[in-house]
């Protein structure tokens, strides 16, 4: 088959590799259908987690059809057409039972693309498949269903939920990339009184204010009226920058709560010398994918059809680099995701 295969830092072909097999009896076999390509790959991409090595396939998000199961998968058949989640979840430790599949101790977690061969593939083996599949609804467009695997659950999991948004409350989404986009939407979910988006780029604010964004504008005046006024209840991060981090501490009121979202590569200062007295709450954490079946049960055809316009560009497996070099200059030129697709 053919696949995305990192060769050192900042170093990926498409090449030919060897079909992935069963190798444990829980695996699924699953022919990709579409990839995509987000910044935790572009991290990988370039050596910055050394648990990546050369010969890996990348890729952890993908749409696909089941073509081969393992004896102890009982949830799905080969032909079933299936959203693989980012992280694998063996089901059955603590912490799976507990919705945090990013912290699996039985061998799950973040596997696909990391630890092992990925989805940006022809064909990828997926562990425990019957907790890390979802079967894909009827209707729902492939490009689309894509975003079900990491960027939707990441949204909802460490955004709105993990910062507790409420009914009433006003939050400001720091960061207007996919998943601060995607935020921006599923907030909606929870009856806030205002959503405010902030970013850079003049593209990324109008698709904000497409999205549902109740105001949306660069770092400046919106900031500025919230840290000298009342603040927003909840601040998300999803920008990942060391002053992204800094302006959510500025916008956020006393006993308000900044939940983190963007992968953070750099140290972020902590003034604790300015927020001691604000009595806030930090949340952090890594997506487990353990909301993507009630997302895809709840989250309207409206919002749906929103959020597929997250998707911007679409490209064939074999321009995967290409994908990558799109995704590096993503900040300037406000592309948001690109799908990758089989042909034939």
């Amino acid at each position: 088959m053919r696949a995305f295969v990192y060769h050192g830092p900042g170093i990926g072909h498409w090449d030919s590799v060897q079909d992935p097999v069963i190798e444990h009896p829980a695996d699924a076999l699953v022919q990709v259908d579409a990839a995509t390509v987000c910044v935790g790959d572009l991290h990988m991409l370039r050596g910055e987690d050394s648990e990546v090595r050369p010969g890996t396939v990348l890729g952890h998000e993908a749409v696909g059809e089941i073509m081969e199961v393992g004896p102890e998968v009982h949830e799905l058949v080969p032909g079933d057409e299936v959203i693989i989640s980012s992280i694998s979840a063996c089901g059955h430790c603590l912490q799976c039972r507990e919705g945090t599949y990013g912290q699996c101790t039985r061998g799950g977690g973040w596997l696909l693309g990391h630890e092992i061969n990925g989805t940006q593939a022809d064909f990828v083996r997926v562990p425990f498949a019957d907790h890390s599949t979802y079967k894909l609804p009827y209707g729902l467009a492939v490009n689309t269903a894509v975003l079900f695997s990491e960027a939707l659950p990441a949204a909802f999991e460490l955004g709105v939920r993990n910062g507790k948004v409420r009914p009433g409350a006003v939050v400001a989404v720091v960061g207007a990339g996919p998943v601060g986009l995607a935020a921006v939407s599923i907030a909606d979910i929870s009856s806030p009184s205002r959503v405010i988006s902030v970013d850079l780029l003049p593209r990324r604010l109008e698709m904000a204010t497409y999205l549902g964004a109740d105001a949306a504008e660069l770092p400046g005046r919106l900031i500025a009226e919230l840290s000298e006024g009342p603040g927003a209840d909840v601040v998300i991060e999803a920008a990942g920058t060391t002053d992204s981090f800094t302006l959510c501490t500025r916008a956020v009121r006393s006993g308000g709560h900044i939940a983190n979202i963007g992968m953070h590569n750099s140290a972020v200062t902590l003034h604790l010398e300015q927020l001691w007295r604000k009595n806030l709450t930090i949340s952090t954490g890594q997506v487990d994918g353990s909301s993507t079946r009630w997302l895809l049960d709840t989250l309207t055809s409206q919002h749906v059809q929103r959020l597929s316009r997250l998707i911007t560009r679409e490209l064939g497996f074999a321009q995967t680099g290409e994908a990558y070099e799109i995704l590096a200059t993503a900040a300037e030129t406000g592309e948001l995701r690109t799908a990758l697709r089989r042909s034939g």
